[in-house]
């Protein structure tokens, strides 16, 4: 440790430009970890609200609650206990002016169902009419909505007001709008009496199984939502490649510094130090560039996440960034580990120009 310490203070430039670009591979592995996060977080956190564990869709969705629809009879066949019935739509949510349009997912559900009551209201109350509905609050925040605001669904001319707001509750990406059963319903179907519903959520699975209908656990629901799990390996293999790029960058710089010092290894070796306190310093200086470059990017990541506007689904989760921090410093030990059969198989009377 001390012979690296010393060795950086003497070549700064040298150590500051691979320092310099592990601070901006790190940089960039963190803030792609906090998009994917956030991207995922938004894609699904409505449904982590309902803390279910079977969703039951028609069979013939394959697995959407977009194009799920399933008829009264076979929700009626379905048992009640621990259940909670949605009707769900896409659709934009605009102010009675037809101004300020935002794609939303509507919902409807029952009062008194699990859902319903577990709702955490963040202000106002809780919707007790089919005229009236809680929000995201991200729709108040990012797009000027306000608590007590009359507005209306693309679909239908009839208006609904803005009772509540909820957090963190968004669906594919977009804010979530929860109303009254009978008063979706009327907006979907164009009747509030229609028993249909798109999807019944259990917090435990039904014994049931009726035709035509399906029933997923609730994490193979979430993979099927659109564009989930593509957007979830795509982000995982840009990280995997930084982070291979990492070990390929510290390897190639500390296979280089090692073989422009091999007659001083040559030296210390004739001085009788072992290979092995040669290999700690090696690592040594590969850990402490790492370390050095992840702080310096911990706090430019830092800034970064407070300047980014709320409409930026960035999450920072501490157990993955260490995960990622864990991953860095490995990636620079086995870096490091590459160059060391280079300084074992050093032979100090060749090295120093002998026969």
């Amino acid at each position: 440790m001390f012979l690296s310490i010393q060795e950086m203070k003497k070549n700064k430039l040298r150590y500051g430009l691979v320092a310099l670009v592990i601070v901006m591979i790190a940089y960039l592995i963190f803030i792609l970890t906090a998009l994917a996060f956030g991207l995922s977080n938004a894609s699904k956190q409505a449904v982590d609200t309902w803390h279910a564990d079977k969703i039951v869709l028609n069979a013939d969705a394959n697995g959407s609650l977009d194009q799920s629809n399933i008829e009264g009879s076979q929700a009626h066949a379905y048992t009640n206990k621990s259940r909670a019935d949605i009707v769900q739509m896409a659709g934009n949510v605009q102010t009675t002016k037809q101004q300020n349009k935002v794609t939303a997912q509507i919902m409807g559900l029952q009062k008194g169902q699990f859902i319903y009551k577990d709702l955490h209201i963040q202000k106002g109350h809780i919707f007790k009419n089919d005229r009236q509905v809680v929000v995201d609050q991200s729709l108040l925040q990012n797009n000027g909505y306000h608590l007590g605001q009359w507005i209306k669904f693309s679909r239908t001319g009839k208006t609904y007001q803005i009772v509540g707001t909820i957090k963190n509750t968004t669906l594919n990406v977009a804010p979530v709008v929860y109303g009254t059963v009978s008063a979706i319903r009327e907006a979907k179907f164009g009747d509030k009496n229609n028993n249909n519903v798109s999807a019944l959520v259990y917090k435990k699975a039904p014994h049931q199984k009726v035709s035509g209908t399906e029933v997923f656990n609730i994490n193979d629901f979430i993979q099927n939502i659109p564009g989930y799990s593509a957007q979830n390996s795509t982000f995982s293999f840009m990280i995997v490649f930084l982070l291979l790029i990492t070990l390929v960058i510290i390897a190639i710089f500390l296979f280089v510094l090692t073989m422009q010092k091999i007659p001083y290894f040559a030296v210390m070796k004739i001085q009788g130090i072992s290979n092995s306190y040669l290999a700690f310093n090696i690592i040594s200086t590969a850990v402490i560039l790492t370390v050095a470059g992840i702080v310096v990017s911990g706090i430019l990541t830092a800034l970064t996440a407070m300047s980014m506007p709320a409409a930026v689904p960035m999450t920072f989760d501490i157990r993955l960034m260490s995960l990622v921090v864990a991953l860095l410093i490995l990636m620079s030990v086995i870096g490091a580990i590459i160059p060391m059969r280079t300084v074992s198989k050093i032979d100090p009377a060749i090295a120093m120009g002998g026969k």
